[in-house]
């Protein structure tokens, strides 16, 4: 149970916007973007008690980050991540239908049901998300058999249980820098009943032991940020094996050429991009 918290609300129109990134995910304890049409994107960040203004700032300059205009608000709740953050409402995409921890029962569907916790590795109504559930969905249906797969940067496990779910006979290990995404991943799989068929760790990238033992991938899933995909993109080239598909997002429209060209120097072509509001995703296989 986590109580009251701080949400800070920046405006960033003209900032550098993966420096930027990079500041609300070191900084904060969980961080969103509302994106908009008219470009006034919204980038929350959320903080518990020990929230410090000065520090902030004092941490902004340390990375050299020039911070955009912004707003600061208290929120008071039992549970700011289940009251502000995690409580989106059930929706399908493709052959799922997912659902969050909060609803009293599992909603009416002809859909794959995925239950949902997200905590901190919060998400999973994200344009991204859905780009990667649509991508994994077209993969199965277009004959595609994915028995080992890599999940970097997990989250809340949802695209590794999505997975699971159409690839019935296929093993997941799932990874995650932060240990609470790790946690989560964990329940949720015994939540859908794929325990047996998950392994979670810690990993920052590719560095855990396990991901190496386990390689080569028949699909390597990432969803994470542009900046990050792109230091890892020999990482995952060397980790998947040959005809194998990888499925990127995390990243918006003036990233894509930058997000694929390094793949494509790493030996992978792009087969599909996917689009939703200003996200990207991209479907891509190791030639």
């Amino acid at each position: 149970m986590m109580s009251s918290c701080w949400q800070v609300s920046f405006y960033p129109q003209n900032a550098e916007i993966m420096k930027f990134e990079d500041f609300l995910e070191n900084f904060f304890e969980v961080n969103a973007c509302n994106y908009s049409d008219d470009g006034m994107d919204e980038y929350v960040g959320y903080s518990d008690n020990d929230f410090d203004e000065q520090k902030m700032l004092a941490f902004a300059e340390a990375m050299d980050v020039i911070l955009p205009k912004y707003e600061i608000s208290y929120l008071e709740s039992q549970n700011w991540l289940k009251d502000y953050v995690i409580k989106f409402s059930p929706f399908e995409v493709e052959d799922f239908l997912i659902y969050g921890v909060h609803e009293e029962t599992k909603p009416e569907t002809t859909k794959i049901p995925l239950k949902i916790y997200a905590a901190t590795a919060f998400g999973s109504d994200h344009p991204t998300t859905r780009a990667c559930l649509k991508a994994i969905s077209e993969l199965y249906h277009n004959g595609y058999v994915a028995k080992n797969i890599l999940d970097i940067g997990t989250g809340s496990g949802i695209l590794s249980l999505a997975s699971l779910k159409l690839w019935k006979e296929s093993n997941v290990i799932a990874t995650d820098i932060d240990e609470e995404a790790v946690w989560v991943t964990r329940q949720n799989a015994v939540d859908n009943n794929e325990q047996n068929s998950i392994t979670c760790e810690v990993s920052d990238g590719y560095a855990a032991g396990i991901i190496a033992e386990n390689a080569p991938y028949d699909l390597i899933l990432s969803n994470i940020l542009a900046r990050p995909l792109i230091e890892m993109a020999s990482s995952l080239s060397s980790s998947l094996k040959q005809g194998g598909y990888c499925i990127l997002s995390g990243f918006v429209d003036e990233q894509v050429d930058w997000v694929v060209e390094n793949h494509t120097k790493e030996g992978l072509k792009l087969v599909k991009l996917y689009e939703i509001d200003n996200w990207r995703a991209a479907l891509m296989e190791k030639i």
